[in-house]
């Protein structure tokens, strides 16, 4: 008994070490992951690891993993119009290392590359874009700014730090509070320009109007007077008698008139409801 206790104590500490020297001389890289080596003595391996099993030499090896997912970052600043206006401006960017150069990436910035050169190249490729363009400009060409400054930051962050930018959007742009007061100031002069620029216009229309029913009214009178002088005292009496047939006919269908014999014609009264 006891010398099966021994045995399989000694089963445990071999097993125990094979465990620790395996644990000491592999590494495993998981998916979205990948890996360069420092060697101790001949300093970056530029071979890059990807995902799977690998084995190392302990405490000469030291694997250095990156994340090579998209990931996300905003970089806000201040800066400077054309016009000497203060401007907010917020980008929105997805990152990731250039993974056949994560040994060079590792040798200039190492592991925190993003949070070492994203911030600055932001500010400095945001502000040169809007020191290009006045106030005004900003808000009429906002996708131009946005395709220049994604060009520019795109360019930089590849050729000069071996960073993959994708999906930059301009995610805010705004102003001193200074700007947006005469901004609304404008708008509402041109509010009230256009008001006043539809008053003339109507008044215009309506004065045309008056002319074209004055020449038209003068027309009629000059037909009637010629009608009149025409055919004499018989196109007048035919009118009367027309507007009075018309006005009859209009009185016959009221309950509040009613005729009453009176001589040879009738005699129309009217009364109360």
């Amino acid at each position: 008994m006891e010398a099966l206790l021994r045995n399989l104590s000694r089963a445990a500490i071999g097993i125990s070490g094979a465990g620790f020297v395996l644990s000491q001389c592999s590494y495993v890289i998981y998916p979205g992951e990948a890996a360069i080596i420092y060697d101790r003595l001949q300093g970056v391996q530029h071979d890059v690891k990807k995902e799977g099993f690998h084995l190392k030499i302990p405490y000469l090896h030291y694997p250095k993993v990156y994340d090579i997912k998209l990931r996300p970052a905003v970089i806000e600043t201040v800066t400077g119009t054309k016009d000497l206006q203060k401007v907010n401006i917020k980008l929105r960017v997805l990152f990731m290392p250039h993974v056949d150069k994560l040994g060079r990436l590792y040798e200039t910035l190492g592991l925190d590359y993003n949070e070492r050169v994203l911030p600055s190249i932001g500010n400095e490729i945001m502000k040169a874009v809007v020191a290009e363009y006045n106030a005004e400009e900003l808000v009429v060409k906002r996708e131009m700014v946005s395709q220049e400054i994604k060009k520019r930051i795109t360019a930089k962050a590849f050729n000069d730090f071996n960073i993959v930018l994708k999906d930059i959007s301009l995610m805010d742009i705004s102003f001193g509070s200074e700007f947006m007061a005469a901004v609304e100031a404008k708008q509402v002069a041109q509010q009230e320009a256009q008001k006043f620029q539809w008053i003339v216009l109507k008044n215009e229309q309506e004065k045309l109007a008056a002319i074209t029913r004055a020449e038209g009214e003068a027309t009629a009178a000059k037909l009637i007077s010629d009608a009149v002088a025409e055919a004499g005292p018989g196109l007048v009496e035919l009118r009367k008698i027309e507007a009075c047939k018309e006005i009859a006919k209009n009185l016959a269908g009221s309950s509040n008139v009613q005729y009453i014999p009176s001589g040879n014609g009738n005699i129309m009264m009217g009364l109360r409801a």
